[in-house]
C-alpha cells in the first residue's frame, strides 16, 4: 500500500512539472525610464521559455547626439539580445565583460525596477538603471 502512494505522488509530481513547463512566461516591461539617458521608446521582452531578453529602444535626439560624439557606430533605433537565466524570483542577463570585470542586468518578476549588477575583482555592486511604467506577464502556450 505504501509503495502505491509513492507511485501516485511521483506521477502527480511529474504531471504538474510537465504542465508548468508547457506554459513558459513572457514578461514585457514597457515605458522604461533610464536614469542616465532619455528615450522615445525603451522596452524589454523577457522570454523565459527561450531564455532570451530582447530590448528595443529609440534614443531621443539629445541622448543620440551625446553618444554619437564618442561612438560613431551608434544607432538611434536599436535592438539588443541577451541570453537570460533565472534564480528564484530573479532573472539575470548573461555576463558582459571579463572574469575580473563584468556587468549584467537583473530583473525581478512583477517589479518595474531594472538593476545593473557590476562586479570588479569579486566586489559586487547593484544599482538601479531603469524604472518601467508597465509590467505585463503572459503565459505562452507551446
Amino acid at each position: 500500500m505504501h509503495q502505491n502512494k509513492i507511485k501516485v505522488l511521483f506521477l502527480i509530481f511529474i504531471f504538474f512539472n510537465i504542465g508548468a513547463s508547457a506554459y513558459p512566461e513572457i514578461i514585457i516591461l514597457s515605458g522604461c525610464k533610464n536614469l542616465k539617458d532619455s528615450f522615445i521608446k525603451n522596452e524589454y521582452f523577457l522570454d523565459l521559455g527561450k531564455s532570451l531578453m530582447i530590448r528595443n529602444y529609440i534614443y531621443d535626439n539629445k541622448t543620440y547626439k551625446k553618444h554619437k560624439i564618442t561612438d560613431l557606430n551608434i544607432k538611434k533605433k536599436n535592438s539588443l539580445r541577451r541570453f537570460i537565466y533565472t534564480d528564484g524570483n530573479l532573472i539575470f542577463t548573461e555576463k558582459v565583460g571579463y572574469p575580473q570585470f563584468y556587468t549584467q542586468l537583473v530583473f525581478e518578476k512583477n517589479n518595474p525596477i531594472i538593476n545593473i549588477k557590476t562586479v570588479i575583482n569579486n566586489e559586487e555592486s547593484l544599482s538601479i538603471i531603469s524604472t518601467c511604467l508597465k509590467v505585463e506577464i503572459f503565459e505562452k502556450e507551446s
